[in-house]
């Protein structure tokens, strides 16, 4: 299973599924950022403004996925906002086909706490103004994110740990259906 924590900057997500990633052996968190970065590196003579922007890190991640995954024989928890639709679906059906189970969980807190975590992130400040201009993308791309995840958590008023609760007990409940199968 690949347990994918959407949302955009300042709502949770590195910090659940790390959190998540911790409670049990089974998990592991995959990085899809490091196949951007790879492809940032490499085409740096094709400059794009987002490196989801590029085809090839929406048809690479999913093998990097799958390969990981196999290779470790652990489920995924992958954090990374994917707000663009189309992206989204060429990622999940390109997983599908490798045989991978999406359990895509959103997690999402009030525009201004949202903008509080990003102003106060001192590991990546030069990042800020960036995060901050896609919060506008976020909020065009929250209806599909909604009506399409698993699992919406709003964590606005959770600590990290609740948010991490709510997200394993639907992973621990989506591995008891799978055996029960």
């Amino acid at each position: 299973m690949i347990v994918w924590v959407n949302g955009t900057f300042g709502a949770g997500k590195t910090t659940t599924g790390t959190l998540l990633a911790e409670r049990d052996d089974r998990l592991r968190v995959f990085d899809p950022e490091w196949v951007g970065y790879l492809l940032a590196n490499n085409l740096a003579d094709h400059p794009v403004t987002d490196f989801q922007h590029y085809e090839s890190w929406r048809r690479l991640v999913p093998i990097v996925a799958d390969e990981v995954a196999r290779f470790t024989g652990q489920s995924l928890v992958a954090i990374q906002a994917v707000l663009d639709e189309e992206y989204w679906d060429e990622i999940t059906d390109a997983l599908a086909a490798l045989g991978h189970e999406v359990l895509h969980v959103l997690v999402e807190s009030d525009e201004s706490v949202m903008r509080e975590r990003i102003v106060a992130d001192e590991v990546e400040q030069g990042a800020r103004q960036w995060r901050l201009e896609h919060l506008a993308t976020y909020a065009r791309a929250r209806e599909w994110m909604r009506a399409r995840a698993d699992l919406v958590v709003d964590a606005t008023d959770l600590a990290p740990e609740e948010t991490a609760d709510r997200v394993w007990v639907h992973v621990a409940e989506r591995w008891a259906s799978a055996a029960g199968r």
